[in-house]
Order: C-alpha cells, then sequence, then structure tokens
C-alpha cells in the first residue's frame, strides 16, 4: 500500500481485534508514524502490540466509557508528538442482550446496542473535535456505519436496534460534517456488509446465510468480506488524498447495495410464506 499516511498519527477505537485490528495494519503500511489502538480485551491489548510493534501504542478501555477516547488521544500525543486522525470502529450486536425484530426487542436490548454502536462513537467523536479545536488544527474522523443501517435484510439480519444505530450513525456523522467542515474536521462513514468478524461468526457458519451472502454480495465469488478488504477504504479516507472529502458514506459491501440476493420460495412475498427471524447480526 502506498504510504498515504505518512508521518501520520491515528487513534483507531476498537483496534484489537477484527477490522480495527486489520485497519492498523494497514495504517502502519501505509506509513504511519504510530497508531493507537484501544479495545475492550486485555488479552487483545497485548496481542495487538506484540504484533504491531513500537510503531503502536495499544491499551485496554471500554468505548462506552465517555473518557476512553479522550485517554487515547492524549497518550498518543503524548507517545507521538501529533493525533491526525480517528478511526472508530467499536460496536457490536446487542443481540445477546436482547436485540432483535421490534416486537421481541427488549429495553435491556435496545440500550445495550445504542451504547455499544452509537453512544461510544459520539462519545469518540465528540473528544476527537474537542482536542482539534483545542489545539486549532485540522483533522479528520472516518466512522463504521453499515449497510443494514439503509438496506436491510429482513429475513436473516432483522436486529432493529441495531439498524437503528447503524443508521443514525450516518445522521450524526453528516451533520457534525456540516458544522465542522469551516474548520477543516472530516467526517466520513465506511460502511461493511457482511464481514468475517467475531461479531459475525454465527452468520458466517451458517450454510442458509453463506448461500444467501453469495448472491447478496456477488463480488469476488459471492464470498463473506475480509477485514482486509475494507483497508484500502479506511486508509483513503483517513490521508491526505481525502482533504476535499466530507461527509460523505462509502459502503465497501461486494455489491450488498445494488443486489436482491436470492431468498428461498417461501420467503418470497408473492408465495404468502412467511419467513422465520434469523438474528445474526
Amino acid at each position: 500500500m502506498m504510504r498515504m499516511l505518512e508521518d501520520k498519527v491515528i487513534v483507531i477505537v476498537g483496534g484489537t481485534t477484527g477490522l480495527g485490528l486489520s485497519a492498523a495494519r494497514a495504517v502502519l503500511a501505509a506509513g504511519a508514524r504510530g497508531v493507537v489502538v484501544v479495545g475492550r480485551s486485555r488479552d487483545s491489548v497485548r496481542e495487538a502490540q506484540s504484533e504491531l510493534g513500537n510503531r503502536c501504542h495499544a491499551f485496554a478501555g471500554d468505548a462506552c466509557d465517555p473518557s476512553t477516547a479522550a485517554t487515547a488521544i492524549e497518550e498518543g500525543f503524548l507517545k507521538y508528538g501529533a493525533f491526525d486522525g480517528l478511526y472508530h470502529v467499536a460496536g457490536g450486536s446487542g443481540r445477546k442482550f436482547g436485540d432483535g425484530p421490534l416486537h421481541e426487542l427488549t429495553d435491556d436490548g435496545l440500550r445495550a446496542t445504542l451504547d455499544l454502536s452509537l453512544s461510544s462513537l459520539i462519545y469518540s467523536n465528540r473528544a476527537a473535535v474537542r482536542w482539534w479545536r483545542e489545539k486549532r488544527t485540522r483533522g479528520c474522523i472516518l466512522n463504521m456505519g453499515s449497510v443494514l443501517g439503509w438496506r436491510p435484510s429482513p429475513v436473516y439480519f432483522s436486529t432493529h436496534g441495531y439498524a437503528a444505530a447503524k443508521a443514525a450513525i450516518v445522521g450524526f456523522s453528516i451533520s457534525i460534517a456540516s458544522y465542522y467542515a469551516k474548520e477543516d474536521i472530516r467526517v466520513n462513514v465506511l460502511a461493511p456488509a457482511l464481514v468475517e468478524t467475531p461479531m459475525a461468526r454465527r452468520a458466517a457458519s451458517d450454510d442458509e446465510i453463506v448461500a444467501f451472502v453469495r448472491t447478496k454480495q456477488p463480488l469476488a465469488g459471492g464470498r463473506i468480506g475480509t477485514p482486509a478488504d475494507c483497508d484500502g477504504a479506511a486508509v483513503f479516507l483517513l490521508s491526505d488524498a481525502a482533504r476535499y472529502i466530507t461527509g460523505q458514506v462509502l459502503a465497501v459491501d461486494g455489491g450488498w447495495s445494488v443486489s436482491e440476493g436470492q431468498l428461498p420460495p417461501a420467503v418470497h412475498p408473492e408465495s404468502g410464506g412467511a419467513a422465520p427471524s434469523r438474528v445474526s447480526q
């Protein structure tokens, strides 16, 4: 990968596993002076630090704690002397807490899902914007969304709290992009479809869902995405090559947004059949 992030310092909230860890590798390969990765699991933090080396500062923190991102930014600045970009990847399914179709969505499930995928992101974005405004400098934010925020899959991915959070990320990001553009603070959203991460393990091991994805995400032979599929777009949007881009949503989805996907006959509306709800994300 070209050295598009030469001498930059990037903070990745949710950067010790899955999409975030893959992005951290790509950020360093693109020439970054340093990357700060935040993860909830101390084991994943140790593993990330060991793998990424001395241009990485990894530490354990809960993204749902409003102070975590601010601490990451401060530590990155003290260690590497700058803070140029924030990539917020942290989030997750609230399924185990009670997320699901609206009629089954529990109060606890809604609260947990919004905290995981929306509140945590707002906290990190706020910390970044406050830093740049205080220092009177520019910066960029990249937020992790999902195509499920505007391209639903009612049969296989019916977690409505999650969809609400991901849709809200788009509105929030565009709104703050508009407000802070005059201060040269850019904000964009990366929106993948199904990608092989710990959160997607259930779906990736379900033959029926894999068959659906084969036609819903038809690029590259209809495979499930990999974290590395998102890295090029992330590096670009965090770099000065994207200096004239803000308030945009880029779907890295293997064609999900433009493909119908083939469902079993019983789930087509004209069949009159009712499909079971398969909540996998």
